[in-house]
């Protein structure tokens, strides 16, 4: 009876890691799907104004007072960003020189981000001060939760290692800490995202960019990129969540 009751424990922990994960992964799969084939559609929709993705960026952040902001050309698809630091506003190849108004909306949303930077915008300035910190915390915060389950392992399989038991859990919390600062930045990075895709749109019709057919199809290929960051933070809050039953369920043993 004792063997049933724990293998019913076990399939139950078990399914609970696939009920916390993978809410976070069937979103992001659809959402990648989404990224790729409306970009791919809208990709073909040539702008009106028969400007590419760097002149509209260039473009905008004039329009917006902005004057030291760099607009350069990196490398691969869709790797477009926007560097606070250095202020460096970054195109890839399928957004630079194309004219199209898929490249220009991803243009327009980098720049979103600069006028973030510009205004002093305050979840940007968070995001940028948690980098580091949640960069640190997502590669070794599981780790240390890792190691204190083994080590509380360990105090309880020999008198010898007893001394450790209290350490153990020590280290677990500080693991669940160091990755609670992942689930942060993720957190954060979803009103960062969502507003400068606002702010695109809104530049985008207000200086006569675009029309309201194009703005229109820009807005399901940034909504789809949107979602990108939901199922990001969906995963990221699943992780710390299973991170947690683990911990909780070691202490049990």
């Amino acid at each position: 009876m004792n063997d049933y009751s724990s293998l019913l424990g076990s399939a139950a922990y078990n399914y609970s890691y696939l009920i916390l994960l993978l809410p976070g992964i069937v979103l992001g799969l659809i959402a990648q799907l989404l990224v790729k084939t409306r970009f791919a559609s809208y990709d073909k929709v040539k702008s009106k104004k028969n400007i590419t993705g760097a002149q509209a960026a260039q473009f905008l952040l004039q329009k917006s007072g902005i004057n030291d902001v760099r607009v350069v050309h990196i490398s691969g698809n869709l790797t477009d960003n926007y560097n606070p630091t250095n202020k460096v506003l970054s195109l890839s190849d399928s957004t630079f020189s194309s004219t199209s108004i898929a490249a220009i909306g991803v243009a327009a949303h980098e720049t979103g981000h600069a006028i973030q930077h510009h205004v002093n915008y305050q979840p940007l300035n968070t995001r940028s001060r948690i980098v580091p910190a949640a960069n640190f915390g997502s590669r070794f915060g599981p780790i240390l939760v890792m190691l204190g389950i083994l080590a509380g392992s360990a105090s309880t399989a020999s008198s010898q290692f007893a001394q450790f038991a209290g350490l153990s859990n020590i280290i677990t919390m500080a693991g669940i800490a160091l990755f609670s600062l992942a689930v942060l930045f993720s957190l954060v990075t979803l009103p960062v995202e969502f507003n400068a895709s606002n702010r695109a749109l809104k530049i985008l019709k207000e200086y006569d960019v675009f029309d309201s057919d194009e703005l229109s199809g820009t807005r399901k290929v940034l909504g789809a990129a949107a979602m990108t960051y939901v199922a990001s933070a969906l995963s990221a809050i699943g992780s710390l969540l299973r991170l947690m039953l683990i911990a909780k369920s070691n202490k049990r043993r």
